[in-house]
């Protein structure tokens, strides 16, 4: 299971992620719940870097994949567009996969980052 969790304060600025975790819905580069979180979770994080230019703090498991960690988000307007519409879209995945998906949502004070 992908267990997602992001960090949001009280504003409602995510201000940090984290996925661990397979999906295991299906063999291995057939399994499209683990596709989808992959391929939103990477984008979310080009598009804070190329074009938000903001520097969050990545924390990942190259070898055995399963782990990304993101801190120190940007709380700008087009940051959190970002971080809107990719927490939307892992919801939208929770719902069609809950087999496979779990997420939790911490509400942290202004620049916290319990994830």
């Amino acid at each position: 299971m992908i267990k997602a969790s992001f960090s949001i304060t009280p504003n409602h600025q995510t201000v940090a992620f984290k996925l661990t975790g397979h999906a295991d819905a299906g063999d291995y580069g057939h399994d499209i719940v683990c596709a989808a979180v992959s391929v939103l979770s990477i984008s979310t994080v080009n598009g804070l870097t190329k074009v938000v230019h903001s520097t969050p703090k990545i924390d990942k498991n190259d070898t055995e994949g399963g782990y990304l960690q993101v801190t120190q988000i940007a709380t700008g307007h087009d940051a959190q567009i970002l971080m809107n519409t990719f927490l939307n879209a892992m919801e939208d995945i929770q719902e069609q996969y809950p087999d496979f998906v779990s997420i939790k949502i911490h509400e942290v004070h202004a620049g916290g980052e319990q994830v």
